[in-house]
């Protein structure tokens, strides 16, 4: 919950970097070096099978150096590896980034919109009109509640700091060559697999949450937002992208997801929820506080977690 409350202190950030940072430089020098534009294609998904391999190992020696090291200040080691595990969730930093696209559309109208939402979301933002800013902020609020949120939260419950820290490097592994650009299709194959993988779990669970959330909301509904997770997670081109895209669209009334642009390429995706397509900046409000009362809920399991495991 430090993060949700003060998120990651910028002077901090200037001084030192962060987790993610930190993960993301010895991706890119993994890239540079073992990613060879003339190896043939199955070599370069060999690099990129290492690649992945030499960053889980760094980042677990790292982590399990960290617990050592912290647990030598005895009972009181619990304080800093409940800071060292709260830079590895970005609650607060979504929720600003979202908010911003919706303080832009009230302000600035679609310039406005337009420019806070390329700050979150990769498809092209000169092809969207207001709904479609709307809806792709509302997109990526629920996309990464589960990849940024409950994903590391789960995997910090399930196997603590080192846990944490794998995910967040098969995750930040994933947004930065799991791609399928032309230098990335081969290198960033195991990325992007092991991903998907890891992030079952959590996206299944991120829908629970948002859809036990809905129940609380008076400007909510539970019960469309499950009939819409049943019915629409399954046809998402995403494996996992899907779930909680469909619990927020069912809860919110409204149609998410569906035909986007990604540079110029035209993507044909499955809508998501059966409600109205013409998003607004209110309805961005109403999936922030959503979100909140869903990340309250999350705060709730992770309490009761580990009071079980201190009581067992």
């Amino acid at each position: 919950m430090t993060e949700a409350a003060i998120g990651y202190p910028a002077r901090l950030f200037a001084w030192i970097g962060h987790p993610v940072t930190w993960i993301g430089a010895l991706i890119g020098w993994l890239d540079r070096s073992l990613n060879r534009e003339t190896a043939s294609f199955a070599l370069r998904r060999l690099a990129g099978i290492v690649a992945l391999l030499i960053l889980l190992g760094v980042t677990l020696a790292a982590a399990l150096t960290l617990v050592a090291l912290c647990r030598l200040t005895g009972p009181l080691a619990l304080l800093p590896l409940a800071l060292l595990a709260s830079t590895l969730l970005a609650q607060r930093s979504l929720y600003e980034h979202v908010a911003r696209v919706a303080d832009g559309l009230e302000r600035d109208g679609l310039t406005g919109g337009r420019k806070a939402v390329a700050m979150i979301v990769g498809r092209d933002p000169e092809s969207l009109d207001e709904a479609g800013v709307a809806r792709a902020a509302i997109e990526s609020l629920s996309e990464n509640f589960s990849d940024g949120v409950v994903a590391p939260a789960f995997w910090l419950g399930v196997g603590g700091l080192p846990g944490g820290a794998l995910y967040k490097a098969i995750n930040t592994a994933d947004s930065m060559i799991g791609h399928k650009s032309p230098r990335h299709l081969a290198f960033g194959w195991a990325a992007a697999r092991l991903d998907d993988l890891v992030n079952l779990p959590a996206s299944r669970l991120t829908a629970l949450l948002l859809t036990a959330a809905a129940a609380l909301d008076r400007q909510a509904d539970a019960g469309t937002a499950w009939r819409a997770v049943r019915r629409d997670a399954g046809r998402h081109r995403s494996p996992n992208a899907g779930w909680p895209e469909a619990a927020m669209a069912g809860a919110l009334g409204l149609r998410l997801a569906g035909p986007r642009v990604y540079g110029a390429v035209r993507v044909e995706d499955s809508w998501m929820g059966d409600g109205r397509a013409e998003v607004t900046a209110a309805d961005i409000r109403r999936a922030l506080a959503l979100y909140r009362r869903a990340c309250l809920l999350l705060g709730g399991l992770a309490a009761v977690g580990s009071f079980t495991t201190l009581a067992l």
